[in-house]
This record gives C-alpha cells, structure tokens and sequence, in this order.
C-alpha cells in the first residue's frame, strides 16, 4: 500500500508515461483507489506499482479501469429526468437538430436513459449523442449496451417515477438473464473515448451532461472542466451537473442561470 506522501511521484509517472493528468484529482480518492488496485493486483509496495506502470503498459487499461469510479443505472435520480423533460427537453424540441454531450458516461445507462426519453419525446431522430469516457472498458460495455436482469424492477421503478410512457422492458432484447439495448438507439450515440483534463471541447452541443464526475476533482480542476462545457455550449444551451456539485464559486457561475437549483441544471446566458 501506498501513502499520501508517495503519490506526487505517481501523478508524475502516470502523466509521462501515457498523458493521464490526475494532478488535480482529490487526493483521498485517488489514493483509495490506487490501494484498491494494488491490493487486487497484488502489489504489495510502492516499488511493485511504479514498477508495473513503467514497465507493463499492457496493465495500464486495467489500472485505469479501477482507479476511475463508474456507478450508473437506467434513470438514476428520477427527479432530474423528470426536470430535464420538463426545463430542457420541452425547449430543445422547437431546434431543428439536437447535440447532445453525456460525459463521464461510465456503462451507458444514462446515455441510453436519454435516448430512450427522446424517443418518447419524438427528439431522438434528429439528436445526436456524443458520449465520452476516460475508461475504455467502460466504453466497450457502453457500446455493447448488455446489461443484467437482477436491477431491471428497480430501473423500470425509475423510469415510470420520471415520466416514462411505455414499457421499459420493450426497449431492450431480453435472454431471461440479461438484456440488450435495442439496436435502434445505438445508431445515434457516438461512443468514444476523451478525458476531460486534457481534451478539447464538444462544439454547438445544445445539452452537456456530466453528473457525478467533478465530486473528484479539486477546485482548480473543476474550474478548468466547467470552463470546456462552457466553451461546448451556445448561447441558451443546458448544462447538468450531479446532485453534490454546483457552479458556485466558479469562474463560469455568472455566466448561466440556474434552471433547477435541486436537480443542478443550468443555461448558459452569455
């Protein structure tokens, strides 16, 4: 295990080595995480792990994977899907083409919840949806979009507290075990990978949802992740954040309205 002393050094060979900045992650959960892996990974010392990140590239995809948190489900917090259909949704449907940015997309769940509402909405055939992910693994499950029958009551609990019309389960192809995303969403979701610490910005995207990923970061490295949704907005598009995260002392709070003080949704004003 290592300590908090011993993780600068980390930091700085992760960054080198394969251009992932964790400069300013919260330090606690970094250090969590990374114990998490050694001890999965069976790395006893701070020698062993410096050793495997320079030295076994191979394992960096499964290092990554452990030390970025994804926890998702289908219409996670039905309050919010219910404010978004009601504060966003209801004013995109007036454009004659929607982008839409779900970042930190973790296994596609809340992607997936989106396309399903747009649907429902009758946005989804001319939306599309740029979803993004510093974990490839989680993107492989994203794109494959099969997920497990045991949490599918709870979900569909979800979705009708949210306001959904139909049947959950007439979205997906199910086995009696797990179930498959019909393939008719999966053409209007573009997967692909992007860090949100060192990549660019998502341009004339008319929503950027990002829930539950800047609680890790520090107040400098939010400001600099707020400020790239704010450069991938136009005037008059939508924001959302997580429910423990806030614009408030950023640089960009004067910038948007809020919309929803509880469910953290905002407008970009200028």
């Amino acid at each position: 295990m290592i300590e908090f002393d011993e993780l600068e050094e980390i930091v700085f060979i992760i960054k080198k080595q394969y251009g992932y900045d964790f400069e300013g992650y919260s330090r606690a959960s970094f250090l969590r995480r990374i114990n998490r892996y050694m001890e999965l990974s069976g790395l006893a010392t701070t020698v062993h792990l410096k050793n495997e990140l320079i030295n076994n590239p191979e394992n960096f995809n499964a290092f990554i994977n452990e030390i970025v948190v994804n926890v998702s489900e289908f219409f996670r917090d039905p309050d919010f899907f219910k404010s978004l259909i009601a504060n966003v949704f209801t004013y995109l449907a007036s454009y004659p083409k929607i982008n839409v940015w779900s970042a930190g997309c973790s296994y596609g769940e809340e992607t997936y919840s989106l396309a399903i509402l747009f649907k429902e909405m009758d946005l989804l055939q001319k939306s599309r949806i740029y979803a993004t992910d510093i974990s490839t693994n989680a993107l492989d499950k994203s794109k494959k979009g099969i997920y497990s029958n045991k949490d599918f009551k709870e979900y569909s609990n979800n979705y009708f507290s949210c306001g959904g019309k139909e049947s959950l389960n007439q979205y997906f192809v199910s086995d009696g075990q797990k179930s498959i995303i019909n393939s008719e969403f999966k053409k209007d979701i573009l997967f692909s990978r992007h860090n949100l610490v060192t990549d660019g910005v998502f341009k004339e995207c008319q929503l950027v949802l990002c829930r539950n990923v800047l609680i890790y970061f520090d107040e400098e490295l939010q400001n600099k992740v707020l400020k790239l949704f704010y450069d991938s907005l136009p005037v008059h598009g939508f924001l959302a954040l997580g429910n423990k995260e806030t614009l408030r002392f950023s640089e960009v709070q004067d910038k948007f309205k809020i919309i929803d003080s509880r469910e953290k949704i905002y407008q970009k004003i200028k």
